[in-house]
């Protein structure tokens, strides 16, 4: 074989191993089968080999759904939280119809379910919490205990209290992240060992608002820990319009879970910044409602993307890269 010959080949062995590596770091949305359809601001947590998404609303005429996988790919419905509104949330909101927005995380030992109850357009609102000690249905342990209100707003409040999004700093101290449209994204410190708010600290901190966009449309938050950094996910712009929706998925990061919370170009989350994570495709409109699913040094982005056809909301799963300090989602079909 010639020199040249075999510089071109080494140069050829090298070209293919180099895009092998970049396609093993490429951020990929996974192919989902099953009862994926319809879903909305999923929240996922896993317990043994089982994953378990939990979403707002009904399915199968069941309130707050609750699908497993034993795979992340194929799906089914497994069960619901609610049978009906908690009577002390209707008291609270005597109009409202369904549950929205739940977020699922094991703490303390056992599983808190956040959840929201409001009417669309309105911040008045309340964020409650059910917890179980198991998620397997066939456990004799598995039973939904609810522990009543966590958090609340009024009309005369300048915060909207649904979109729960529970999260733990490295100090280990619980926090609650809320919000939609007013104020924006807002922060409360939790009492770890109940869930509820923190008595020894009542402070309301702001992370991110849209103002003055009318509307300042910004919710969904979700918190998540990398490399000493605190990384702020959200939803900016409309959903719930079918495949009319305009959701997309930003990201803001922080030195401290309070913030303040920075885009790539350094503009305040504050001051309406955000670096756009996911946007829609042709065939799928408005991903948003989004949680961060945390497993050791794997994190998924799980959303809800609309059908550009039916208008619905379908469960939707992509893997995270983390590039220079920032993370990367898969492109949408």
């Amino acid at each position: 074989m010639s020199v040249k010959a075999l510089i071109l080949l080494v140069a050829l062995c090298f070209a293919a191993v180099s895009s092998l590596s970049q396609s093993k770091t490429q951020p990929t949305v996974l192919s989902l089968q099953g009862d994926i359809t319809p879903v909305h601001d999923p929240t996922m947590i896993r317990q043994a080999q089982t994953y378990y998404v939990f979403a707002t609303n009904r399915f199968n005429g069941k309130l707050l759904p609750m699908f497993c996988s034993p795979d992340l790919k194929q799906w089914k419905f497994c069960g619901n939280v609610f049978e009906s509104i908690p009577d002390w949330a209707l008291k609270e909101i005597p109009d409202a119809r369904g549950i929205w927005a739940p977020d699922i995380s094991y703490s303390n030992g056992e599983y808190r379910l956040y959840y929201s109850v409001s009417t669309f357009g309105s911040n008045h609102s309340v964020i409650g919490l059910i917890t179980n000690k198991t998620l397997q249905v066939d456990s004799p342990d598995y039973k939904w205990i609810d522990q009543g209100i966590v958090i609340g707003s009024t009309k005369s409040d300048d915060y909207n209290a649904i979109d729960p999004g529970y999260f733990e700093d490295n100090e280990g101290n619980a926090w609650l992240a809320f919000g939609s449209f007013w104020g924006g994204i807002k922060l409360r410190r939790l009492d770890r060992r109940t869930g509820k708010l923190s008595q020894q600290d009542s402070n309301i901190y702001s992370l991110a608002s849209r103002r003055p966009l009318d509307p300042p449309a910004i919710e969904a938050p979700s918190i998540v820990r990398h490399e000493g950094k605190y990384y702020l996910f959200v939803s900016f712009d409309l959903c719930c319009r079918g495949k009319n929706s305009s959701y997309k998925i930003a990201v803001g990061r922080a030195d401290k879970v309070i913030g303040p919370y920075l885009d790539r170009e350094r503009k305040p989350m504050l001051g309406g910044g955000g670096t756009i994570l996911l946007a829609g495709s042709d065939m799928w409109h408005g991903p948003g409602g989004q949680s961060v699913f945390t497993d050791g040094s794997t994190n998924l982005l799980v959303f809800h993307s609309y059908n550009a056809v039916t208008g619905k909301a379908n469960l939707m799963i992509s893997t995270i890269v983390w590039e220079n300090g920032w993370p990367r989602a898969g492109i949408l079909p």
